[in-house]
């Protein structure tokens, strides 16, 4: 009867090391439950091209990033020009690829020059309609109210003055990071080295 308890509890325990082993080879190999998530990689979206014609100050085709507002492409086209009619516009507009703009003029009631300020909003530019903004000596905040500059490259300037001296002529603003001859001819009616 011994042998006999002996025999089964060695079956016993071969069953369970068994069990054990099969278990452990079936969780390992066995195929994954879930849903299947592809990571894709984080590219930036190419631009699209607008074109905007009417009271602005550069009218013509413009390329902006995806999803960029009506207020945006106003404001790589230089602004509105004086007597522009943006009351029937939604400056918040989302603007779509071939799309073509008209920004109507109202010669009764003059419009200031508008620019986009620090919240993305149009604002009156700190200098006055027609003023020019002294790149040797504007500090970022004042840079950044001039149509086509934001706070990166405006920081870029005065790091720029900062480690090389004053800009002797306004082309030499090519010399610093994010400002090309696009860029150049955009700002240049707004800048002086005076």
């Amino acid at each position: 009867m011994r042998k006999v308890l002996e025999i089964a509890l060695g079956v016993l325990f071969g069953a369970v090391v068994g069990l054990l082993i099969g278990g452990l080879l079936y969780l390992t190999t066995r195929a994954p439950s879930g849903q299947k998530v592809e990571l894709m990689p984080s590219s930036t979206p190419e631009p699209i091209s607008v074109y905007i014609t009417g009271a602005v100050e550069r009218p013509g085709v413009y390329q902006v990033p995806r999803d960029s507002r009506l207020v945006e492409v106003i404001a790589a086209a230089g602004g509105l020009l004086e007597g522009a009619d943006i009351t029937t516009l939604n400056l918040a507009e989302k603007v779509k690829d071939e799309q073509q703009i008209n920004i109507p003029g109202n010669a009764e009631i003059p419009t200031p020059q508008l620019v986009i300020g620090g919240g993305g909003l149009l604002v009156t530019p700190t200098p006055p309609v027609g003023g020019l903004v002294n790149i040797n000596t504007a500090d970022a905040a004042l840079l950044e109210t001039i149509p086509g500059i934001g706070p990166t490259v405006a920081s870029r300037i005065v790091a720029y003055r900062e480690e090389n001296g004053p800009f002797e002529r306004v082309e030499d603003l090519t010399k610093v990071a994010g400002i090309g001859p696009e860029t150049l001819e955009q700002i240049r009616p707004y800048v002086t080295v005076e």
